[in-house]
């Protein structure tokens, strides 16, 4: 029986993973849909509405098109300015959380009122997972991570078409070792702009 129970919830996550594309409303919990990806590939998908017609990396209008097709944010001086807080993008997580940590939202909140001033900017939210767990598991942590940060940088008024998530899962850690030391800078959502 138990067997049988294992089998089944294995089944539906590996399921879940290869869901169809859906808009997510702000205040909706259900997750993001998921498109493109594959065995191994990142799960791409869209935070809420908008955003052009385009797949995450390309396609016309796509999330990195922007209005009039430039690329936005790229070549913005606060963004790579060491004595700017735009200039940290990384926001770390504690072992099998997606619970913001106190010491990054201020990081977060400055990602978020340059974005909602700069309403043709917009970012990925890239999510990643220490070693440990089925990869399974850690794309839905990842994506469950950025989510986190979006939800974040929504309420804060971002727009829905300005932020895309990305769960990399396990498959990019930042550090190939093993031990704590290790896994703690695996546990993370980077803020990415384009063309940055």
């Amino acid at each position: 029986m138990r067997t049988g129970l294992v089998i089944l919830m294995s089944a539906s996550l590996l399921m879940a993973g290869c869901s169809k594309t859906e808009e997510v409303k702000p205040d909706d919990a259900a997750g993001v849909g998921l498109e493109g990806g594959g065995p191994g590939g990142p799960q791409i998908g869209k935070y809420g509405a908008g955003g052009g017609a385009g797949k995450a990396y390309g396609g016309t209008g796509g999330a990195y098109g922007g209005k009039g097709g430039a690329y936005g944010g790229a070549g913005d001086p606060a963004l790579n300015d060491p004595s700017s807080p735009l200039s940290k993008r990384v926001v770390y997580f504690g072992y099998d959380s997606s619970e913001v940590l106190p010491e990054y939202v201020s990081v977060i909140n400055a990602h978020a009122a340059y974005l909602a001033s700069h309403p043709n900017v917009t970012v990925t939210l890239e999510g990643h997972c220490d070693e440990r767990g089925s990869p399974e598991y850690n794309i839905a942590l990842g994506e469950q991570r950025a989510r986190s940060v979006a939800n974040t940088m929504h309420f804060q008024g971002v727009g829905d078409g300005q932020m895309q998530i990305v769960s990399f899962g396990e498959e990019k850690p930042a550090d190939s070792g093993s031990g704590e030391s290790s896994w703690s800078r695996n546990r993370r959502v980077e803020i990415v702009y384009p063309g940055n």
